[in-house]
């Protein structure tokens, strides 16, 4: 009697679970990856500190060239703390690589003429993408100064360089608002200015929610800023180190995106399988709804980057 009435239960559960699946909403799937084609791709790396981490970059380097992506760029330390580092590497790129740098220029502590000068010298050695940014203050520093004869903002920049040369520009966007900005509207009339004085492309601020990029998107165009703005995709591997800097820059980290790395602070190999299906979720989706072109902030780590760029349709090409 009573393994009728267990069984009986047991089936009782079954259907309920059955009824559940069928009467359920449905979920659309994504397109086939083959159905769309292959997005633009563009690689951001930082100048190495020590001779270990500058072979390690080199490594990443190659591992990324043959993806043949649009352009790679390298950063500048917060106060220009890095701007012997970064033109070096960037000259070895051009020297010694495929690929396309864009190096990374910022207003902070110096002189027109000093920006002005570093602009020359990028010229003379083949480069002629700028990514042109404000920069933030100096470590020890509790806001933003300008230099008292240097260039004030972005948008200030932007227009100094379009005066050296017919630079390319790419410029930060911030899908949700720069820390510093005093209301989302004005964060839109400070990019537009930026476009305006001649930038031609904008790149974001990484987002982990697809709908605050998307919506961002619609708050531009109804601006009128009409150049590309790509979506800057950061894979997390180390969830406590990007929570923390998410709160100093302003980036909503979701709930949901916690428990995914719940229990893993001792698992590096299971938190970069987490990170890949997590930014190929999210680059796909972005991919869905339109967006053709990707800007990978890499952190000098090639081998998560490749994996979402092949699932997005980028094949190695011959270099």
């Amino acid at each position: 009697m009573n393994h009728l009435a267990d069984h009986a239960a047991t089936g009782g559960a079954a259907a309920g679970t059955l009824q559940r699946w069928l009467t359920g909403p449905r979920v659309a799937g994504l397109p086939v990856p083959s159905e769309l084609p292959p997005p633009a791709l563009s690689f951001e790396f930082f100048p190495p500190r020590t001779e270990a981490l500058e072979q390690q970059l080199w490594t990443n380097i190659r591992r990324l060239e043959p993806l043949a992506p649009r352009f790679v760029s390298v950063t500048y330390g917060a106060g220009g703390t890095t701007q012997e580092r970064t033109h070096a590497t960037v000259a070895r790129l051009v020297k010694e690589t495929s690929l396309t740098p864009a190096a990374h220029l910022t207003c902070v502590g110096a002189s027109r003429g000093e920006v002005d000068e570093v602009a020359r010298q990028y010229w003379a050695a083949g480069v002629r993408h700028i990514v042109a940014l404000r920069g933030d203050a100096p470590a020890g520093e509790a806001g933003y100064t300008p230099h008292p004869q240097g260039y004030a903002y972005a948008a200030d920049l932007v227009a100094g360089l379009k005066k050296i040369g017919d630079f390319e520009i790419s410029v930060a966007a911030y899908p949700e608002t720069h820390p510093a900005a005093s209301s989302p509207e004005n964060d839109l009339d400070n990019l537009k200015r930026k476009i305006d004085a001649g930038a031609t492309r904008a790149i974001t601020q990484y987002f982990f929610d697809t709908e605050v990029f998307l919506r961002f998107l619609d708050r531009a165009h109804a601006a009128g800023i009409t150049v590309p703005i790509v979506p800057g995709i950061l894979p997390v591997s180390n969830f406590n180190q990007v929570k923390k800097f998410s709160a100093m820059c302003g980036t909503s980290v979701p709930a949901w995106m916690g428990k995914l790395f719940e229990g893993l602070d001792e698992d590096a190999d299971t938190r970069r399988m987490v990170a890949a299906a997590l930014a190929a979720e999210q680059v796909r989706l972005l991919q869905a709804n339109g967006v053709d072109e990707f800007h990978f902030y890499t952190l000098n780590r090639a081998d998560l980057t490749f994996a979402i760029a092949h699932i997005l349709g980028a094949r190695p090409k011959a270099v």
